[in-house]
């Protein structure tokens, strides 16, 4: 069943009408969804729980540790009198206060490397988050970019069907007038349907591009996102391959993340060895107790106060403790650090030939892009005006309706053409540019 006409007039005037509302570049959309991304909000939690145990390291480190204990409680039977040291079987109330605070004065650096692994993953933290942002900017690109290539096709395509219309009008006056057959208007009423197929097809690719997009941007679905789908061609600085790789491992968060690793992981293994070491430690406290025997009536209790204080005491302790046997625990945990500080290695290395892989195919990837947007840029200038030529042929009857169907097709397919490479250079450039140092969010229309 074919389309009605006011269906397709209807796509014709959102392809060409300006939108009312807002407009959004692809900076504004890059923005919008970092500050509404839920990996943000889980990054930004992860970091809140990097920097606390960054700080108990550092507590540990420096600051002894304090606690406080109290007790009271009744005894029925035979127990040890206080006052005299000898048991009797007169049940007895009890009620004691004590303060402690001790201090690690060595333990093998255990306590000073723990607190180094905690910086250094509050540092990759900081990169992991730089990394998610960066995945966020791209996937926003690609999205942002593929409803641009729907929205300027879908316009070629309008402008299209207004042409169709006007020859099938045309052809139809003039077999009206005997000047054309009626194969001839058959030939335009297929052209016509071709393109409103076309124009149909190429709408709805747009608006599974645009529901793409406000999924990655967590844009409300309910909400419409008009965007600026104007596109410039982009400036293209020279760059080395060789140059652009050390600046990206020095620059890239992925770089960043494999290096912090490969030092985590050997302070973790000094931590393993530090566990075979004596450790030193001081405390010292004080404590009182009170106590009275309600059962007697011979007894005289002593006052809170004056029990208070003449039963209070003082320690001072100064211990050293040193690992013999613990069934091979700290052997093991060794053994384990030190396996994984050959994996963190390795891993960077693959990290840092990847890294120089990706420059390498980031660079060849753009010059291509380029070179294959300029041959499509000439090739849709040519075919326009072979287009527009092929237009003014078939008026005149120099050419038949196939013919000018032909033309209009590949007039059509360099146009999406030279769209589409023009969008791939730009993705390209910014990759490029993403490895010489330069945020995705710079990237503009």
């Amino acid at each position: 069943m074919a389309l009605m006409p006011a269906v397709l007039f209807t796509l014709a005037a959102e392809a060409q009408e300006p939108a009312a509302t807002e407009v959004h570049t692809l900076h504004d959309c890059m923005e919008y969804a970092i500050s509404h991304s839920t990996k943000m909000r889980i990054q930004a939690a992860d970091r809140k729980d990097e920097q606390w145990q960054r700080r108990q390291a550092i507590m540990r480190l420096f600051t002894p540790s304090v606690d406080a204990h109290t007790y009271i409680y009744n005894q029925y039977g035979r127990n040890l009198d206080p006052e005299t040291n000898t048991y009797n079987t007169v049940s007895s109330f009890h009620n004691g206060y004590s303060v402690s605070a001790g201090i690690t004065l060595f333990d093998g650096f255990q306590s000073i490397n723990n607190w180094k692994m905690a910086s250094t993953a509050a540092k990759m933290g900081l990169s992991r988050e730089q990394q998610t942002r960066d995945e966020i900017c791209m996937a926003t690109m690609q999205a942002y970019f593929n409803v641009v290539y729907y929205t300027e096709l879908e316009q070629v395509l309008a402008g299209q069907v207004t042409t169709a219309q006007t020859a099938r009008d045309r052809a139809v006056r003039q077999e009206e007038l005997g000047v054309k057959g009626h194969a001839d208007v058959l030939q335009m009423e297929s052209e016509l349907a071709q393109k409103e197929y076309q124009l149909i097809t190429t709408h709805n690719q747009k608006n599974d591009a645009l529901i793409t997009l406000k999924d990655v941007m967590f844009w409300p679905s309910d909400q419409e996102l008009v965007i600026d789908s104007h596109v410039s061609e982009p400036v293209l600085e020279a760059v080395q391959a060789a140059e652009l790789s050390a600046t990206a491992k020095m620059l890239l968060p992925a770089a960043e993340i494999a290096l912090m690793s490969v030092k985590k992981a050997a302070l973790d293994l000094k931590t393993a060895r530090g566990a075979y070491s004596p450790s030193i430690s001081l405390s010292g406290g004080w404590s009182t107790s009170y106590y009275t025997y309600p059962g007697r009536k011979d007894y005289t209790p002593v006052p809170f106060r004056e029990q208070f204080k003449n039963n209070a005491g003082e320690f001072l302790q100064l211990s050293l403790s040193i690992p013999i046997f613990d069934q091979f625990r700290s052997r093991t945990n060794l053994n384990l650090k030190k396996s994984a500080v050959i994996r963190a290695e390795a891993e960077y290395d693959q990290k840092m030939r990847d890294i120089e892989n990706e420059v390498a195919r980031a660079v060849s990837d753009r010059d291509g892009a380029e070179a294959a947007y300029h041959q499509a840029s000439k090739l849709a200038e040519v075919q326009e005006e072979a287009y527009r030529l092929s237009t003014r042929q078939y008026e005149t009857g120099l050419i038949s309706a196939i013919e000018y169907q032909t033309a209009s097709q590949t007039y059509l397919n360099a146009k999406a053409e030279r769209m589409n490479q023009l969008l791939l250079l730009r993705i390209k450039d910014a990759v490029v540019r993403y490895y010489n140092g330069e945020p995705y969010l710079m990237t503009k229309n």
